[in-house]
């Protein structure tokens, strides 16, 4: 068997084996059994647990941002665009629910290296989606000149409830991939709307809280 071929099958009994047990409690033997290998072949090809994890988030996270940028059809309106986006985000992680629980429970939660590369992937994420609204807001004729500042900002906001509902969605029984990138529309979109026509939410002055 081509070794291409060998370690992929390894890979993907690695990402589900992390994604199901978790990286402290998953073994190196359960992956190579999974996979159908002897642990030294496991070894040989991608060295230690450590670097075999390592290797699994730099796959999956890889894979996430090219589905939400393929699923992206340029030339489409702004709103069409960013749905395509969220649509191909929430798809890609109800495929792949193993991938995404390595990606943000994970390596979330046991320190650097495997944090920063999580923040490479979200952040990669987010400059793609801050395109997608300074094209929303230049299309729109209403504020083509929206800071940066806020366009970054909610870039971040965005990503950051997207994965929030993308684990939401992959506990719940029923919940679709339409579904899920629904909802977020509705909670974004509008809001984007406003600002592009130059309507903002201003926090309540001191006065005004000492006047209720």
């Amino acid at each position: 068997m081509p070794r291409a071929v060998r370690e992929r099958q390894m890979m993907d009994a690695a990402v589900r084996t992390f994604g199901q047990r978790g990286y402290r409690a998953a073994s190196m033997d359960e992956i190579a059994e999974l996979a159908g290998v002897s642990k030294p072949l496991v070894y040989l090809y991608l060295h230690s647990k450590e670097e075999l994890f390592t290797a699994c988030i730099k796959r999956e996270a890889k894979a996430l941002v090219e589905a939400v940028q393929a699923g992206v059809e340029p030339g489409l309106p702004a709103d069409r665009q960013l749905w395509a986006g969220l649509h191909a985000f929430f798809a890609h992680t109800a495929e792949h629910p193993d991938g995404w629980a390595v990606l943000h429970r994970q390596a979330r939660t046991h320190g650097e290296p495997f944090a920063a590369e999580v923040t490479a992937m979200r952040d990669e994420l987010a400059a793609f989606v801050t395109g997608l609204i300074g094209a929303a807001a230049r299309e729109a004729h209403r504020d083509p000149e929206l800071p940066d500042r806020d366009v970054t900002g909610l870039a971040q906001a965005l990503v950051g409830a997207a994965e929030s509902l993308a684990g939401w969605a992959n506990e719940t029984p029923g919940v679709s991939a339409n579904e899920a990138a629904a909802t977020l529309m509705n909670f974004s979109w509008a809001g984007l709307e406003n600002l592009m026509e130059g309507r903002r939410w201003q926090p309540p002055t001191p006065e005004a809280d000492r006047g209720r």
